[in-house]
């Protein structure tokens, strides 16, 4: 018998989607367990005692940091991020282009309040960030994935699925790239293909949605060009975050874009959360604002480069050479394997009971694919535990193969 609630349950909440991740916490929590499945930063690379300096700006401005703050986000910290993205974003943004997030995972869900009806088709990488298809998904959006290799999304492949779209009588409202380190490929996008991508847009006349939580944790090579940098038009959206540079609690996130699309996710966003928290804001303003923002970034970096490395030189060591494929990640967080001749669900499930666990590729494909896939984490583990967890993968490729 279905209860009160079940009756009335709105449409999309029969067709909400949980994170795989969140899903499998239960498992990942076994005593034992080695986990590559989770995204997380490492936790001995938080700055606490330098994040704690800055608690004295609650003492000095409490009575305003602890009222509500303007939805906008905190001016001081909007004007730190103007200046310190500016070799980034080309230039200076003002702060009516800007807007505070509570994580950038908020400005998904905003910008899908802001273009995405029932029915509306989005352009993203194939596979993609599964969190990013899970809130398109929620607000009604179907996809179209482009494939991707070792140079990131063959943007060449837009125009002819594009206009094939709509064509059928679909509307396709923006594309949506991670260029950064992408997660789950760990590839970047070329320059070239960074240009190529604005031109494309401009013929489309769609926006694009430049989404880069990882771009300032870079291990090897230059920065390239931001998208955002490429099209003075106006044409794209620029998501970042704290959660990767300074640490995920803080839940700081932010977008940069032309004040049209700013002030209309401003409006969605005082109907939500009316403001993300002045304390969190302030409190990240004033740890940027001693300098500790960019003194503690190359230590991230460091960590997590040797982490890289181990992962690699593990997966060298320990895996089935032949049967398997990878990109190896100039920055961020993820490896993401190709396994031609492996099942990922066999391999799950013998990779448990050997108590070492990974996100299978399914989620991260819009329209289906990932069975011969699967993302793994680096920075949480040591390296002591990465080649230890590798090594049980590998057994447990080997047994697959042997049958």
């Amino acid at each position: 018998m279905e209860s009160i609630w079940e009756i009335n349950y709105s449409k999309k909440s029969a067709n909400v989607r949980p994170s795989p991740v969140r899903e499998i916490l239960s498992v990942i929590k076994q005593p034992g367990m080695i986990s590559f499945a989770g995204g997380m930063p490492a936790p001995e690379v938080f700055p606490v005692d330098e994040f704690f300096e800055g608690v004295s700006v609650l003492k000095n401005d409490g009575r305003n940091l602890l009222q509500y703050g303007t939805t906008e986000g905190y001016p001081p910290l909007k004007g730190f991020l103007s200046e310190w993205t500016a070799p980034r974003m080309g230039r200076r943004v003002s702060q009516e282009e800007m807007l505070l997030t509570t994580g950038s995972q908020q400005v998904l869900d905003l910008l899908g309040w802001a273009m995405i009806d029932p029915g509306d088709t989005v352009v993203t990488e194939d596979p993609s960030y599964l969190a990013a298809l899970t809130a398109f998904h929620n607000h009604g959006a179907n996809f179209i994935g482009i494939p991707t290799d070792a140079e990131g999304m063959i943007v060449d492949m837009i125009p002819e699925a594009v206009n094939k779209a709509r064509a059928e009588g679909k509307k396709v409202k923006f594309i949506y790239t991670i260029v950064n380190f992408h997660n789950p490929c760990g590839s970047t996008m070329s320059l070239k293909r960074r240009e190529r991508l604005v031109e494309i847009a401009h013929e489309l006349k769609l926006p694009i949605f430049e989404d880069d939580p990882y771009g300032y944790v870079r291990f090897d090579g230059e920065h390239l060009p931001s998208i955002f940098s490429l099209d003075p038009d106006g044409g794209v959206l620029y998501a970042g975050s704290f959660s990767k540079i300074l640490a995920p609690g803080t839940r700081v996130g932010w977008c940069t874009g032309p004040k049209e699309i700013i002030r209309k996710m401003t409006v969605f966003k005082q109907a939500i959360d009316l403001c993300s928290s002045p304390i969190t804001q302030a409190l990240a303003y004033e740890y940027c604002s001693r300098g500790y923002l960019d003194t503690h970034l190359p230590k991230i970096i460091a960590n997590y480069r040797q982490k890289r490395d181990a992962m690699e030189n593990s997966f060298r060591r320990h895996l089935p050479l032949e049967e398997i494929r990878w990109v190896k990640p100039e920055g961020g967080f993820f490896y993401w394997i190709e396994m031609p001749r492996i099942d990922v669900r066999a391999l799950f499930e013998k990779a448990i009971e050997k108590k070492v666990a990974f996100v299978m590729g399914m989620p991260f494909f819009p329209n289906g694919g990932g069975e011969h896939n699967a993302r793994l984490n680096y920075t949480y583990s040591s390296p002591e535990i990465i080649d230890e967890g590798v090594r049980r993968l590998g057994e447990a490729m080997r047994e697959l193969l042997a049958r």
